[in-house]
C-alpha cells in the first residue's frame, strides 16, 4: 500500500516541543551567565558548587533535547514511537486501537499483545491540533487493519 506523503506526516507535539526548545537555550545560557555575574563580582563558588551546577545543567539540557525530540514516524510498513526516553517501532498489524480520551495527557495504542504504548507525540495541550491528528493516526490504523478473520 503506497500511502500519500500528507499522511505519512511525522506526528509532533507543538507546545511541548516549543517550550522544550526555550528551555534547552535558556538551560545552556544559565551557566555562562551566573559564571560571568559572580566573577564580575567576586564571588568565589568552590570546585563542588560549579560542577554541580555544571551537571544540573547538563540534566535539564538531555530532558529538553528529549522532550523536544518526541515524535512518531509512519510509514508504509509500521509506526515508530520516540517518547521521552525510549523508542519502540510497530507493525502496522501489532496496533488494535488509538484512544484519546478527555482525561488523557497523550494518545494511546493499545496494542494486539494486550499492553498499551503512550504517543507523546499527540499531547492533550494542543488542543484541536492534537484531536486532528489522533484522526490521522487513527485512519492510518484504520487502512492497515488486517483483513484476515481472527
Amino acid at each position: 500500500m503506497n500511502l500519500s506523503a500528507e499522511l505519512l506526516r511525522p506526528f509532533r507535539p507543538l507546545a511541548a516541543r516549543w517550550v522544550a526548545s526555550v528551555l534547552l537555550v535558556l538551560t545552556a545560557l544559565g551557566p555562562p551567565v551566573l559564571f560571568t555575574v559572580m566573577a564580575a563580582n567576586d564571588l568565589d563558588m568552590s570546585f563542588f558548587d560549579v560542577v554541580g551546577i555544571l551537571v544540573t545543567a547538563a540534566v535539564l539540557a538531555w530532558l529538553c533535547f528529549r522532550q523536544a525530540a518526541v515524535r512518531a514516524v509512519p510509514d508504509d510498513d509500521g509506526l515508530t514511537v520516540r517518547n521521552l526516553v525510549k523508542v519502540r517501532r510497530l507493525a502496522w498489524e501489532q496496533v488494535v486501537e488509538v484512544r484519546f480520551g478527555p482525561n488523557s495527557p497523550w494518545a494511546q495504542l493499545d496494542l494486539s499483545d494486550g499492553t498499551t504504548l503512550a504517543v507523546m507525540a499527540i499531547q492533550a495541550a494542543d488542543g484541536d491540533y492534537a484531536r486532528r491528528e489522533v484522526g490521522r493516526l487513527a485512519a492510518l490504523v484504520q487502512l492497515h487493519e488486517s483483513d484476515e478473520p481472527t
